[in-house]
């Protein structure tokens, strides 16, 4: 079957209203800068929309009908997928990875995310990675705030794909919007928020625990980036495998037909229009098709990410 979830819409410091503007998201405030599309996290658990499971949140579904996701172990539904609309720049910061998140958070998963570029300005950068040698001189320059010092800004263009392993030091730019497949997870610490005050207080900042993830040496630069421009059409591209997601890129031109093999897919509509086994979609859709689709059907010209969950987790 093809699930649709009520996404769950963020207000956020750093949001703008492209969210509300350009896709088919309601949400009331100035400043939504997350919309979570595929989410069973306790805070932003979305609920289906129609069908036989209708009023359910995908955090419920997945503990009562495991079968309809592969019967795959992970303990929680394993994946959050977001559009992030950033007005202004987001904070500096870095996410741990599973066995930190549990010793220090008592959450089952840290935070290894992907971004894919939707948009972003002309000659626009993003902060990946670091400069310090060592983790005396990470201290160091944290204490005496030798950001514009420490940080590594990376060049980018829309099309442009990032994988951001734990222990990262990243910070989205304002003018991007970016769709981020990532471990189900929130666990965020902040290095630097620039000293924005949030109803009259600074934000916290999480810098010892930054200190204890954060990669020293960083090889972030070497790695993150990948460009996704001239990919072939009317097939799935793999971006990135690893132990937490499969990722794919998708531009479809006519029509394409796949086997859904995996214990659940989902599919991202970016940019365009067309039909998913004859059911309408457009931009900014999100669809959960689950385990034992068979066939899958697309017609219509449109741009799409698509996702499955990893080994490790299934």
């Amino acid at each position: 079957m093809i699930l649709f979830l009520e996404p769950v819409l963020k207000e956020n410091v750093w949001g703008g209203n492209r969210l509300v503007a350009e896709f088919p998201y309601r949400a009331e405030g100035e400043h939504i800068g997350e919309c979570w599309a595929i989410s069973a996290h306790p805070h932003g658990d979305g609920v289906v929309m129609d069908g036989e499971y209708a009023g359910f949140t995908l955090s419920r579904l997945y503990k009562e009908h495991r079968e309809l996701f592969g019967n795959i172990g992970a303990e929680e539904f394993p994946l959050l997928i977001k559009i992030i609309d950033a007005q202004t720049d987001l904070s500096i910061q870095v996410h741990p990875d599973d066995a930190y998140a549990r010793e220090h958070e008592g959450v089952p998963y840290g935070k290894t995310e992907c971004w894919y570029v939707m948009d972003c300005p002309e000659d626009a950068t993003l902060v990946i990675g670091h400069h310090a040698k060592t983790r005396k001189e990470l201290a160091d320059m944290i204490a005496q705030d030798k950001y514009e010092e420490l940080i590594r800004q990376v060049p980018v263009k829309k099309g442009d794909f990032l994988q951001i392993e734990p222990g990262t030091v990243h910070a989205i730019k304002g003018g991007f919007l970016i769709l981020e497949t990532q471990q189900s997870s929130d666990i965020t610490y902040r290095v630097y928020d620039y000293g924005r005050l949030v109803d009259g207080k600074p934000r916290q900042l999480h810098v010892r625990q930054s200190i204890d993830v954060i990669n020293v040496p960083d090889e972030a630069d070497t790695k993150a980036l990948r460009h996704t421009d001239g990919l072939p059409q009317n097939r799935l591209n793999l971006l990135e495998e690893c132990a937490h997601y499969k990722v794919w890129k998708l531009e479809l031109q006519g029509e394409l037909a796949f086997e859904q093999e995996y214990p659940f897919l989902i599919l991202s509509v970016l940019e365009g229009c067309g039909t998913v086994d004859g059911v309408a979609v457009e931009k900014g859709a999100h669809l959960l098709l689950t385990s034992g689709h068979g066939n899958v059907r697309l017609k219509g010209e449109f741009e799409a990410i698509l996702s499955t969950v990893g080994g490790d987790a299934s």
